[in-house]
């Protein structure tokens, strides 16, 4: 059985010339991102549950404060931020791969393989939220500064008020380009540092060099997570305790080509 070591050395160079993944390389992860539900499907559930709750709380709490118009921005900045909460779920499919024993206290004390590197990619994907946060919050002002839709009511007269369009259509626009900026940066990043240690930005130019030359199939990836991510807001966030282990293994199985890729 493998033992639990982390190696050190460098980032690899992965292949530049052409892209090394076939178009059904989503596919294929998910496949084996379902394989590895299966067989931990409680340790699984549970992992996912803890981010339904964490998701309930936080809406019922800002709710609770008259805040609940930052709901639809805090929503969209889980995205931003999701791939270090799920490094837990993602050592999961790394012990599965590597033959050694799962536990939720295991997976819970993945950070420890590599605490430096990934509290660095923690750190930088707060600072991508609270980016992201400031252009929602300028938009808002932007669009609504002499006619502010009515709080008790947030969504529907936002939704309902002659700047919707407008302000819906922008904050789509920077909204998406911050969120491909994050997920090229962090797609092989995070789950690396969770594999081996190496020095971040060189771990952060390793994986936008190679979701950029593989970008039809890594936008067909990105599409997937947010397809499974919105499915779990849409129903409450219980939908998460679900697609997000999905999503954690998926990405963890895309980072095992990007490792194949280096050898």
């Amino acid at each position: 059985m493998a033992t639990d070591s982390l190696l050190i050395h460098h980032p690899c160079r992965p292949q530049r010339r052409s892209p090394v993944l076939g178009i059904d390389a989503p596919s294929r992860w998910m496949s084996k991102s379902w394989d590895d539900f299966r067989a931990a499907p409680i340790l699984s559930l549970a992992w996912g549950a803890v981010f339904s709750v964490l998701g309930l709380a936080l809406s019922f709490g800002l709710a609770a404060l008259d805040l609940g118009s930052l709901i639809p921005a805090t929503m969209a900045g889980f995205f931003l931020i999701a791939p270090i909460l799920a490094v837990g779920l993602m050592d999961i499919a790394r012990r599965r791969a590597d033959g050694q024993t799962v536990s939720f206290g295991l997976s819970a004390r993945a950070w420890l393989r590599n605490p430096a590197g990934l509290s660095a990619c923690g750190l930088a994907l707060m600072l991508a939220m609270a980016a992201w946060f400031q252009v929602a919050m300028l938009l808002f002002s932007l669009f609504f500064h002499s006619n502010p839709p009515q709080l008790d009511n947030f969504v529907a007269s936002l939704l309902g008020s002659d700047q919707a369009f407008y302000f819906l259509a922008a904050g789509t626009i920077l909204g998406s380009l911050i969120a491909a900026t994050v997920f090229a940066a962090m797609a092989m990043t995070i789950p690396a540092l969770l594999d081996r240690e190496a020095p971040v930005a060189e771990c952060i130019i390793d994986s936008v060099e190679y979701v950029w030359a593989n970008r039809t199939v890594m936008l067909s990836w990105a599409a997937t997570i947010v397809v499974l991510v919105g499915f779990g807001f849409v129903t409450g966030f219980i939908g998460l305790t679900f697609t997000l282990p999905l999503v954690a293994y998926g990405s963890w199985h895309a980072y095992e080509d990007f490792k194949r890729s280096c050898e």
